[in-house]
């Protein structure tokens, strides 16, 4: 089983389009106003908005890894984009800044490397 796509609740789909093509994701579906699907720019999965008509801010926490966090966190800050925490290390050894999309879904842009699927405390096979 391998995880294709996640969907997230949004009210108004153009105005976190726009957000999410901020951020480098590839806008490749777009079926107004409900409905709309990127892909990441560097791997295979996929993330689409759905509208609806009230989301509860903070409910979603959304995680897009970068390989370069410091350069991306700039790149964005460049943009406009704010961010609520800048690149922090963490206990669980990831390296984490958040932000929020235009709904107020939660966003961690991390650094993790080997420590993403293979932590010292990870359970045996």
């Amino acid at each position: 089983m391998n995880l294709n796509q996640v969907t997230v609740a949004v009210t108004d789909v153009p105005r976190a389009i726009a957000f999410y093509q901020r951020l480098g994701l590839k806008l490749i579906v777009e079926s107004l106003p409900d409905y709309a699907r990127f892909v990441c720019p560097d791997g295979l999965a996929s993330f689409s908005l759905s509208r609806e008509a009230h989301v509860a801010a903070g409910s979603t926490l959304i995680y897009f890894e970068c390989e370069e966090l410091e350069a991306e966190v700039a790149r964005l800050q460049g943009k406009g984009v704010a961010f609520e925490q800048l690149p922090q290390d963490q206990p669980w050894l990831w390296r984490e800044a958040y932000l929020r999309d235009p709904d107020g879904n939660r966003i961690c842009l991390y650094h993790a490397g080997e420590n993403r699927l293979n932590p010292p405390w990870r359970l045996p096979d």
